[in-house]
């Protein structure tokens, strides 16, 4: 009996005959499913395409002669080019399209069928592409403000983005936000973007440090394909100021290896005079104002030592008045 099973399914196989028994597409996609029979016993006969997990229960989507109605039948088409072959195309697929299907020729007592199984996919994600949402050029990060860096893939469906600095997930998100408190140190970000089907790494966002600060630190955000810049004249009017409680130190000056290069650089950052810095104040305008404190402290000791002389000469003079008054009353008497 059980030969007997082998061999009538054999002998079905042979009469109709599919080009694929599995099949992986994408969502949104379609497929084409190309089949062949004997023409000469089913030339006439009623094809049709079913779902189900048997062959007994699967539903009619679609038949050669049109009778079959489903909601999908419009996404459905089952073409009988006779001696051409059979073709079963199915379009715009979702994910509840997988599952098993059954390629039919009708015949009576026993249908002629062979199964199929549909797998639904995401879209794979192609290479992500990172730009600044607002441009690199205006070197607004040289004033210590803050950068949006977006990732995006062009190719793939439910797509999930997230952050990585050196391997360690920073969050999840298509935007990376570079300020001032994130930036303390020379790093390197990358994106991946990913789905169920595979991922993909973008390249690198480079961040060179040149001032790190709570607020208005200075540094440089590289980007490929992005406009290079620097931040060398900033880097050179730039300078820290100390704590309250501290005591004035030395003030380091930072400069960018490409400083002559791209930009133009202040005239007087050639004179080492106006270079030089005290108490996170530039000596010349530190000896500038003292000198003007200096001046202002000797004209007030030039004016309160005039003060004190005319009020001398008048105190001498009232003297002078009483005594000859005096003398002129002892006379008379």
């Amino acid at each position: 009996m059980r030969v007997l099973c082998l061999v009538l399914l054999f002998h079905a196989s042979l009469q109709l005959q599919c080009d694929k028994g599995d099949i992986r597409a994408h969502i949104g996609g379609e497929f084409i499913l190309i089949c062949t029979y004997d023409t000469n016993q089913f030339l006439y006969s009623k094809k049709y395409w079913c779902r189900g997990d048997s062959r007994n229960t699967c539903e009619i989507l679609v038949d050669s002669k049109s009778a079959a109605k489903t909601k999908n039948t419009h996404r459905t088409q089952i073409i009988d080019a006779r001696t051409r072959g059979l073709f079963v195309k199915v379009t715009n697929l979702q994910f509840d399209d997988s599952g098993v299907y059954w390629v039919g020729i009708d015949k009576i007592y026993a249908d002629i069928m062979t199964s199929v199984s549909v797998v639904v996919t995401q879209v794979p994600v192609s290479k992500p592409r990172l730009w600044p949402l607002s441009s690199l050029a205006d070197r607004s990060t040289c004033w210590g403000k803050s950068v949006t860096v977006r990732c995006g893939s062009e190719g793939g469906t439910g797509i999930q983005y997230a952050w990585y600095l050196k391997d360690i997930l920073l969050y999840q998100s298509s935007d990376l936000s570079l300020h001032c408190s994130l930036v303390e140190k020379d790093s390197e970000y990358y994106c991946v973007a990913s789905n169920d089907i595979n991922s993909e790494k973008s390249d690198l966002v480079s961040v060179q440090v040149l001032l790190s600060a709570d607020s208005s630190c200075i540094y440089v955000v590289k980007i490929q394909g992005q406009p290079i810049y620097d931040c060398a004249d900033r880097m050179s009017t730039t300078t820290v100021q100390p704590t309250p409680l501290s005591t004035c130190q030395p003030i380091k000056t930072v400069h960018s290896a490409t400083r002559n290069l791209t930009l133009p650089i202040n005239q007087t950052d050639h004179n080492p005079f106006f270079r030089r810095t005290w108490c996170g104040l530039p000596l010349w305008y530190s000896l500038l104002r003292w000198s003007s404190f200096a001046s202002l402290l000797i004209i007030l000791s030039a004016v309160l030592q005039c003060i004190k002389t005319r009020h001398r000469k008048r105190v001498k003079r009232r003297k002078k008045v009483r005594f000859r008054q005096h003398r002129h009353l002892a006379q008379r008497r």
